[in-house]
């Protein structure tokens, strides 16, 4: 990643989130994910990468095991602002993507505070039907 002056390790890298995916699909695990929707009109790596890691999230977002929610770029956010990219583990961890790395945070109460913003946000989010249009008017929007 340039932002970071790491070296190039793109390949490696899509290999282990191929191999993560099977973490979705297997065992008893549950997925709660959240996005903003301005993240489904970057396209970082291009409209055909973009196109597909959006179908991704179409097919992702209809397994049993994931609840996939959209804060849709006309969400009020009176109350909750836009926050740093943040992955919860339960209540025992939570990390957070920063610029210059990553943090590992897991004090109870910082890990509680994350567990609010999470349900903060998860009640401006859309899901099933509304969170898929959101997804394939972004695809849509590649070709335009």
């Amino acid at each position: 990643m340039r932002r970071r002056s790491l070296p190039d390790d793109v390949d490696a890298a899509v290999q282990v989130r191929v191999d993560k995916q099977n973490v979705v699909r297997e065992g008893d695990r549950r997925f709660a994910v959240l996005l903003e929707e301005n993240v489904l009109r970057h396209p970082i790596g291009g409209p055909e990468t973009m196109a597909g890691q959006l179908g991704y999230l179409l097919t992702a977002g209809a397994l049993p095991t994931v609840s996939l929610g959209i804060v849709p770029l006309g969400a009020d956010r009176s109350n909750i602002w836009p926050v740093e990219g943040f992955w919860m583990f339960g209540a025992a961890e939570v990390t957070v993507e920063l610029v210059s790395g990553h943090l590992t945070i897991t004090q109870p109460r910082e890990i509680a505070m994350y567990g609010d913003t999470f349900a903060a946000l998860a009640e401006l989010a859309v899901y099933g039907s509304d969170a898929r249009a959101l997804i394939t008017s972004a695809i849509t929007a590649l070709d335009g």
